[in-house]
């Protein structure tokens, strides 16, 4: 089979995913990933043991401009060298993710009659999935509510299928959750005694979350609160201004072994990407969800449903202040059985299974 999904990790992490329960069932599989030499793929893809098939980039304009009268021909190239990977391995499918790689593979698969399969990551989908749509013959989609349905198959609700990492973090807090806790906590050296507080901004950090929590980092200290602060790269100079020397504030710009850093948890304050939301669902963990105020709006959208399932808190760009987080965090992080509600809701929300439930419906449009 052949897999296309590129450029971010939104796309890639899912894929490889796929790509390893594929190899988990079938060790013989022939996987070809389609990508870009420039896309987080180029990276990830060789690093995982898979085979990465280039291709040309082509995002498609969302608005009239000249780059409309190039569209065809590069468009016409990247669809040749998808067809390229369908007949290399003789392709029983192709598994599309999104993104400006989705589409030539799409259309390259329709071009050689090859059956589509679609998984949509975001609750508002992009233009590549909404094309494919079409004639795929079955879509999975991460939220129940995202407008994308299979017209001539399959729509199944997935869930997103979880990294590795964060899957068998999954397992080991439904072995242990309190010793896995503790444990998280002393390997990134962390007071395992302390309630923890994570902030994250993702790998490119948030700097509206990164004032509002280390403008607010006493009055959590007084409340006996720790903060695992991951700013991004090149954002921590102010923080370590503003937070440095209260204690039990611990500032990183980045963490490799995120799943250390969602393991030693209780609350975590992020934007609302879909995979953060998914993956703190998936693991029981209370969110502070901040979307992203700019692009198309979906952020807002991944988050509502577990936030009005009680399994988190949505809070606008713009209100996420110091004295938001003084006047919020410390009563939250100090009522253990309100917390425990929020957190058992969001473990309800969440999906444990997605790449097991995206290979289910892979295998019955092959069968």
């Amino acid at each position: 089979m052949v897999l296309a999904g590129g450029g971010t990790a939104g796309h890639v992490n899912p894929l490889l995913s796929i790509a390893d329960e594929i190899r988990r069932r079938n060790p013989d599989a022939a996987i070809r990933v389609l990508g870009t030499s420039t896309g987080l793929e180029a990276e990830l893809v060789p690093q995982r043991g898979y085979t990465l098939h280039e291709i040309p980039r082509v995002p498609l304009p969302r608005k009239p401009s000249p780059e409309f009268f190039s569209l065809p021909s590069k468009l016409s190239a990247a669809v040749n060298a998808a067809e390229d990977a369908i007949n290399e391995i003789d392709a029983q499918v192709v598994v599309g993710f999104g993104g400006y790689v989705s589409t030539p593979a799409y259309l390259a698969a329709r071009k050689k009659n090859v059956p589509v399969v679609i998984h949509e990551q975001n609750a508002r989908p992009g233009l590549a999935n909404k094309l494919g749509a079409g004639w795929a013959k079955a879509v999975g989609l991460t939220f129940k509510d995202t407008p994308l349905k299979c017209r001539n198959g399959e729509t199944a609700y997935t869930g997103l299928p979880l990294r590795q990492p964060i899957a068998d973090l999954v397992a080991a807090r439904d072995t242990d959750a309190e010793g896995a806790r503790r444990q998280a906590a002393a390997d990134l050296g962390l007071d395992p005694s302390l309630p923890t507080v994570l902030v994250t901004g993702g790998s490119l950090g948030a700097v509206s979350l990164n004032l509002a929590v280390s403008g607010a980092a006493q009055s959590l200290a007084d409340a006996g609160i720790q903060v695992l602060h991951l700013t991004g790269k090149g954002k921590a100079e102010d923080v370590e201004e503003r937070a440095g020397s209260v204690p039990n504030y611990h500032i990183r710009e980045y963490l490799a072994d995120m799943e250390k850093a969602l393991g030693s948890a209780d609350v975590v304050i992020a934007r609302s990407g879909a995979g953060t939301v998914c993956e703190l669902t998936a693991l029981g963990l209370p969110g502070i969800y901040v979307p992203l105020p700019i692009g198309n709006g979906e952020q807002r959208l991944n988050a509502t449903p577990v936030v009005n399932a009680g399994g988190g808190l949505l809070v606008e760009d713009k209100k996420m202040t110091s004295q938001w987080v003084t006047d919020h965090i410390p009563p939250l992080i100090g009522d253990p059985s309100g917390l425990a509600v929020m957190a058992s809701a969001a473990q309800a929300f969440g999906i444990r299974d997605g790449a097991a439930r995206v290979v289910d419906l892979i295998e019955g449009v092959l069968a």
